[in-house]
């Protein structure tokens, strides 16, 4: 097991070249920054819906009064993305472009919108036009429109093709005809493609771009399809890369248009049965967060006998049932630790089984809103799926098979830690016993507690910290504990925690940067934002995050030390 630990290693830098591309890392963010208008629609559908689950039915005109700030939102969201999207590319190609010499993001999304218009929708015979790929169905759409607008401002931008002016116009001015030439050549482009479409399939690009992929939907949502996927998202987590950042891109147009077909099949009276949605992935792979980690915890501290053990399971419980569970996989480790190799691929794809056969078997309708990502699993199973009887069931059942599955790995990994427990072994010892991957003493390093006066104080104006990790969640640990021991050792600290792409506008705002473990691949990126700007940045290590998170005057000395 070990050498296949060390052979993934190896394709570790290959693995974070892919989650650092450009265009994968601008669909993320693109979906990020559009998630407000996710989230505020998922509220309409939960009050229009779940009540169905019951045998209680909403009138027409009031499911159509709660449906319609659902319409004027989720209806339209690859319009939004497309412009997100677009905002997320520029910002990428910013950071190759001298700063005298920038594309103008603002530009950029509002050609991206209009092409994805001209593109996706059609015009009403009374006027208007028609909406029907402006939703979920319409966000591969967007991302053409988003990446083919970008390009052509990059190639205008760098070979200085534009409109000038002189030097008296004022820049606001001049910006204006400078952007001319690149939103002109972007948007006649965007158009000329969907002519030729037309021409040739009677159809808009958005809906030739759903006709063509429409197997490929289908052979997702299957078994083999799910396995695949769902797998890779836990595979890439153990390797140490973040999963998502990988996969989710990919597939994001699929699992958040499956979810508005299961809602679009619910109000027909017919059966929701699309298993790859956005739900699925939050709340029945993740279960917890990344491997299904949800039990992991709990099964820490009550059926383990180590002392490290019981205490980290203590540590990691109220995080992890909110989804961070870093503390846990950089805390046991479970992250390249061979122990754990097993379970943390093969949860995941167990969780997704079993939901599919209650789906497709069992007639429980798949899910139709998206949550948070912070819910706690078992709530977001039931929320996710309107309060189906089943879905009390299934999240009951869930919870029980990761536990088995998880049950013989934490046993061995007990006794382990047990032994050396017992034998007192130094770290030089333990070193030689573990693969070099596996350091036990890095974990020991989450139950330490700093002792004696704080550093010495080398901060003595107001100094903001920035914290970023994948999501908002993980950064708030180190940010809170921060905070609080800024306040308690009486330095002029001020930390905020923030997801790594949706960070761009805050950064002028800070003197440092700490990158979390799941985004430290990012760190060359980062420090071409940084250095810009004239920002320190920092990185750090799943065990030595931890560390920092739990203990409040480390991270005081951590950033500190940045300083010196």
């Amino acid at each position: 097991m070990n050498k296949l630990i060390e052979l993934i290693e190896k394709g570790k830098p290959f693995f974070e070249k892919i989650s650092r591309n450009k265009y994968l890392r601008a669909i993320r963010d693109g979906f990020i920054a559009g998630m407000p208008v996710i989230l505020f629609s998922s509220i309409f559908i939960l009050i229009a819906y779940v009540p169905n689950a019951w045998g209680f039915h909403w009138s027409k005109d009031i499911e159509t009064f709660l449906m319609t700030p659902y319409s004027y939102s989720m209806g339209i969201l690859a319009f939004f993305v497309a412009g997100t999207t677009a905002k997320g590319l520029t910002d990428s190609m910013n950071r190759d472009l001298p700063a005298t010499n920038q594309i103008n993001y603002i530009s950029t999304m509002l050609a991206t919108m209009v092409g994805f218009l001209l593109m996706a929708a059609e015009p009403a015979k009374d006027g208007g036009f028609l909406t029907a790929f402006m939703g979920t169905k319409g966000l591969l759409t967007a991302f053409i429109a988003a990446f083919i607008t970008v390009n052509v401002y990059k190639v205008c931008v760098k070979n200085n093709v534009t409109i000038r002016m002189p030097d008296e116009v004022p820049p606001n001015i001049s910006q204006v005809f400078k952007d001319l030439i690149p939103f002109t050549l972007s948007v006649v482009l965007l158009y000329a493609l969907e002519l030729v479409v037309k021409a040739s399939l009677h159809v808009t690009v958005a809906e030739s771009i759903g006709t063509l992929l429409a197997p490929l939907f289908s052979a997702a949502d299957g078994y083999l399809g799910i396995t695949f996927i769902f797998g890779a998202y836990a595979f890439f987590w153990f390797v140490g890369i973040h999963g998502p950042s990988i996969v989710e891109p990919a597939i994001a147009a699929i699992t958040y248009a499956n979810a508005e077909v299961n809602l679009k099949l619910i109000q027909q009276g017919m059966h929701a049965d699309k298993i790859l949605t956005s739900g699925t992935q939050m709340f029945i792979v993740t279960l917890g967060g990344t491997g299904a980690t949800l039990v992991v915890p709990f099964m820490f501290m009550w059926l383990t006998k180590s002392k490290r053990n019981r205490a980290i399971g203590r540590a990691s419980v109220v995080p992890t049932f909110f989804g961070v569970n870093e503390p846990i996989l950089f805390g046991a480790p479970i992250v390249l630790n061979p122990i754990f190799f097993v379970p943390f691929i093969f949860a995941p794809i167990a969780n997704v089984w079993i939901f599919k056969f209650f789906v497709d078997t069992l007639g429980m309708n798949s899910f139709t809103s998206n949550l948070p990502w912070t819910t706690p699993g078992p709530l977001g199973i039931v929320l996710g799926t309107n309060f189906q009887v089943l879905s009390f069931i299934l999240a009951t059942l869930l919870v029980v098979v990761d536990v088995v599955i998880y049950y013989p790995f934490v046993k061995v990994y007990d006794e382990q830690i047990l032994e050396e427990e017992r034998s007192g072994k130094s770290n030089d010892e333990l070193k030689e016993k573990v693969a070099a991957n596996f350091n036990t003493a890095k974990a020991d390093a989450i139950l330490e507690k700093a002792e004696g006066e704080p550093a010495q104080n080398n901060i003595t104006k107001e100094t903001n910290v920035l914290v970023l990790c994948a999501g908002g969640g993980t950064s708030g640990l180190l940010a809170n504990a921060l905070n609080k021991a800024a306040k308690e050792y009486n330095v002029p600290v001020k930390a905020a925690a923030g997801g790594y792409g949706a960070h761009r506008e805050m950064l002028p705002e800070f003197d440092l940067v700490i990158l979390a473990p799941q985004v430290a691949s990012n760190y060359e990126d980062m420090k071409a934002e940084t250095d810009k700007l004239g920002i320190k940045l920092a990185k750090t290590e799943g065990a030595q995050y931890i560390k920092l998170t739990r203990d409040g005057k480390g991270a005081l000395a951590f950033v500190q030390e940045q300083f010196q």
